[in-house]
């Protein structure tokens, strides 16, 4: 007998109906294309080689189009606003000087690990050669540095056809779903972007699988770690993997160190926690180091570079480093003399499958230091002129950092050393530093782009040197981005001063000018306060906190303070930066 069940029969699949084509020049078609693929915000400089570019960005509705002052602080706006938003941002340039000045901006995202895209124009092929004005070409340019795949680009290419368009897309739509970063250059000629294709059809989909530990590295890495007394150093690559981190230490009561830019990955009042290492670190990591000495080091996410690790030789566990990260170079580069067990994984998938050989607490604690992460002592607000730049972040951890839920960015140089060192953090979401690329006014324009991106707070601690290399106060009272900058004003290349004497050379010719900023920032249309007495900076942030729009909060500072980098000066004293390297004892 036939059942009744198979005579029904299923019904026919209708298949999806082919959206109908429709047609748009290059420029719009990509603007729409990247709007696709998660593109929300576009920073730069228009011009006439991209005034079509300009004119697509403002014709799209789901890109939020900010038009900067300056190419290079329009990318550090970009890449703090993925790090707000993690989805990708687009640069735009123009031609000839535009291209170039968005290069440094670039660099810093790909350092980084942001995703970005920059568009730019180029000149069209007919008139190169010719001396057209702004001519970028390969009479005026290197084009490999510009348009090929290398140290700046993970793709990059020079349309010279809008036929080319579906497969630019289509490399675009990967990079951008792969773990980690991409930055990308499209380069459209202007006789290009006009060129008509067809929008594509269907929204982009691409996935690319993160890279995973095999079942048996994670069993061999729980057996390592079991064997002796083991310590965790996370970095930034470990940020999305906070939870497991946390998860590990507790489970295993180890000790954990942070890099710069992985501060809050644990919280920094936890048991667990030593300190930060790097610029502006915490004596307790080599204090363990030294003295307790455990037989791995768990690595999560970081380089390991001169910023984080200085090349400390002190900071060699006994039997090696254990290094995880998506990138297959990194493990073993900083410490090339150091055994290095090297793991290509994505963080979180890793320490998922290492938690299941971590199914309990231990029941006891593994040796260590029985102080906790070195404590600031609370300093005495006083009436005292200048300022002393640890009042500084005193202030801002209670009104800042404890008091409102904003975004803390630190400056390269003295300033992010005072910040590494000072502030804590419980959430990993809550601060960022620039170590790696190190490029003045990094956080001076790009906390505009943070503020932009987050619609709320973001404040910036930075250095008078780099409020005047780049910080779009400009732009952000055109967006009204709720950007505050908290300026240690010394007159001067503060780092630079204090390494200069260090290394025996003389500091003078740093000096600057003393500038006002908060007239600086009132000229423009910002609101700004000048601090001159310890006992005026509290009240100065309770009202850059309160302000609607940017605020500036110029405090003048100690400049005869020490920061707390002599770490980094003796890197350099090591690498032969000095007068008299071979008097140098540590």
């Amino acid at each position: 007998m036939t059942s009744n069940l198979a005579l029904k029969r299923a019904p026919l699949a209708v298949p999806e109906r082919e959206p109908e084509a429709r047609e748009a020049s290059a420029v719009a078609a990509l603007v729409h294309h990247l709007a696709d693929l998660g593109v929300e915000h576009a920073f730069g400089v228009s011009g006439g080689a991209i005034a079509l570019l300009f004119d697509a960005l403002v014709e799209n509705p789901q890109i939020e189009l900010h038009h900067f002052r300056h190419e290079t602080g329009a990318a550090f706006a970009a890449a703090e606003a993925h790090f707000v938003t993690g989805k990708p941002t687009m640069v735009f340039a123009t031609t000839g000087p535009g291209t170039l000045n968005v290069l440094t901006g670039m660099t810093a995202a790909r350092w980084d690990g942001a995703k970005v895209v920059l568009v730019s124009g180029c000149t069209s092929s007919a008139q190169r050669g010719r001396w057209a004005t702004q001519e970028t070409s390969s009479y005026t340019l290197p084009q490999d540095a510009l348009y090929g795949q290398n140290q700046i680009f993970d793709f990059a290419v020079r349309m010279e056809s809008a036929s080319e368009f579906p497969e630019v897309a289509r490399r675009l739509s990967v990079g951008l779903s792969r773990p980690g970063r991409f930055i990308a250059h499209v380069c459209l000629p202007m006789g290009v972007q006009s060129s008509r294709v067809d929008l594509p059809r269907r929204r982009p989909r691409a996935g690319v699988s993160a890279p995973a530990a095999s079942a048996e590295q994670v069993a061999e890495c729980a057996r390592l770690l079991k064997s002796g007394p083991f310590a965790v150093w996370a970095g930034f690559g470990a940020t999305g993997a906070a939870p497991l981190v946390r998860e590990l230490v507790e489970r295993t009561r180890a000790k954990v160190f942070c890099s710069p830019r992985g501060k809050g990955i644990v919280a920094e009042d936890h048991p667990c926690y030593l300190g930060v290492t790097g610029l502006g670190g915490h004596e307790a990591v080599t204090d363990f180091m030294v003295h307790e000495k455990p037989r791995w080091v768990l690595v999560l996410g970081t380089r390991l570079g001169e910023a984080t690790s200085f090349w400390d030789r002190d900071m060699v566990p006994s039997a090696g480093f254990l290094h995880v990260d998506v990138d297959p170079e990194v493990p073993g580069t900083a410490f090339p003399e150091a055994h290095t067990v090297g793991i290509q994984a994505e963080i979180g998938i890793f320490l998922a499958a290492l938690l299941e050989h971590f199914p309990t607490a231990s029941p006891r604690a593994l040796p260590g230091l029985t102080r906790r992460t070195e404590v600031p002592t609370t300093l005495r607000i006083t009436g005292r002129s200048p300022v002393r730049p640890q009042l500084v972040m005193q202030a801002l951890q209670r009104q800042v950092v404890q008091g409102s839920d904003a975004l803390v960015l630190a400056e390269c140089g003295n300033s992010f050393a005072w910040a590494n060192h000072y502030l804590r953090f419980a959430d990993v979401k809550r601060y960022r530093v620039s170590t790696l690329f190190g490029s003045m006014g990094h956080a001076a324009a790009g906390v505009v782009g943070a503020a932009i991106a987050r619609g709320g707070k973001a404040v910036a601690v930075v250095g008078d040197g780099s409020m005047l290399m780049s910080s779009e106060v400009s732009s952000a009272v055109r967006y009204e981005a709720q950007a505050v900058w908290v300026i240690l004003n010394d007159a001067g290349y503060g780092m630079c001063r204090d390494g200069h004497q260090a290394l025996g050379l003389t500091g003078e010719a740093v000096d600057i000018p003393l500038v006002d900023f908060a007239a600086f920032a009132r000229s423009m249309g910002a609101d700004g306060v000048v601090v001159h007495t310890e006992d005026e900076i509290e009240a100065a942030l309770e009202q850059a906190m309160a302000a609607a729009g940017p605020f500036v909060v110029d405090v003048r500072i100690d400049p005869h303070e020490a920061s707390p980098l002599l770490k980094r000066f003796e890197s350099l004293i090591r690498q032969g930066n000095s007068k008299n390297v071979a008097g140098w004892e540590r």
